[in-house]
């Protein structure tokens, strides 16, 4: 891998991390389209350590407390009925799936699930998911002639039973193109929760997954499959313009429609399957390369 490379790859990451349209599928997607070798899950999982920095330091007050108070609980009784104590609990609870399935699935992670045609099928299907669910939180929030407002669940409602299922719904990403954000955000949205508390809690889920994931493959590293120097600069990229993108989407969500997304989630599934289907690109293109 190249240094320019790294640079186009790190900056993808960042961009497209936090936006519910799928960083891996879009780092696959951009080595396809320039004709360089898949960078591989491996380069996926170490730079999303850089986008998960940037996680910790934009929520750090919100995971300062979250931590002190879950570590209090644990001695003290009086504690295990605050909010932020049993945050702390529910995103442990919520990390369980993926940490089950993320070793379960470890060898289609990295092979069979970066066929471009998956991608293609799940950039489609999530981005048809994602526009009912926003369109379900959208009439509630708006009401109409023959319905009153309703009030949607904040995290102050999350459960252990809804805690699982937005993990459930996060471990569906790890086949490409399913996205993080878009899953587990359509989740809490079908679930009943607002769109600010679904992306905070999104966020919050993926701290422990991607850090462990991107541990592990650091661990594994030694094995000669990563270009270390120009994946750490991609992480740096991929830090550096992932924080400035969690503070444009924690705004954007306020007020605005996750249909845009949709909208692009679809036109790029619906375009990979025309070039693949006219021999354009080729469903492993890039795969030959670590």
């Amino acid at each position: 891998m190249s240094w320019f490379e790294s640079f186009i790859l790190g900056l993808v990451q960042g961009l497209t991390e936090f936006l519910p349209i799928s960083s891996s599928a879009h780092l696959r997607l951009t080595a396809a389209f320039a004709g360089w070798h898949d960078p591989g899950a491996a380069f996926t999982a170490i730079t999303q350590i850089g986008t998960e920095t940037a996680v910790l330091i934009y929520f750090r007050k919100d995971i300062g407390r979250i931590l002190s108070a879950w570590f209090r609980s644990l001695t003290d009784k009086a504690m295990r009925g605050d909010h932020d104590a049993q945050m702390g609990w529910l995103v442990i609870i919520g990390s369980i799936p993926i940490g089950v399935l993320g070793v379960t699935l470890k060898d289609q992670i990295e092979g069979p699930f970066r066929d471009l045609r998956l991608i293609a099928t799940t950039l489609i299907g999530m981005g048809i998911v994602l526009g009912i669910a926003d369109r379900l939180a959208a009439r509630d929030e708006a009401g109409g002639r023959h319905r009153v407002v309703k009030e949607r669940k904040t995290l102050k409602d999350l459960s252990v039973r809804d805690g699982l299922i937005f993990g459930a719904c996060q471990a569906m990403a790890l086949i490409p193109g399913v996205s993080r954000s878009g899953a587990t955000i359509s989740g809490g949205l079908l679930m009943g929760y607002t769109r600010e508390a679904a992306a905070r809690y999104s966020f919050l889920l993926a701290i422990p997954a991607v850090l462990a994931s991107g541990l592990f493959e650091l661990t594994e590293a030694g094995e000669g499959h990563v270009s270390w120097g120009p994946t750490i600069f991609a992480t740096f990229i991929a830090f550096g313009v992932g924080y400035a993108v969690i503070a444009w989407f924690m705004k954007f969500i306020t007020t605005k429609s996750f249909m845009p997304f949709v909208i692009y989630r679809i036109l790029l599934g619906v375009l990979l399957f025309v070039l693949v289907g006219a021999g354009v690109l080729s469903p492993h293109a890039g795969e030959s390369g670590g």
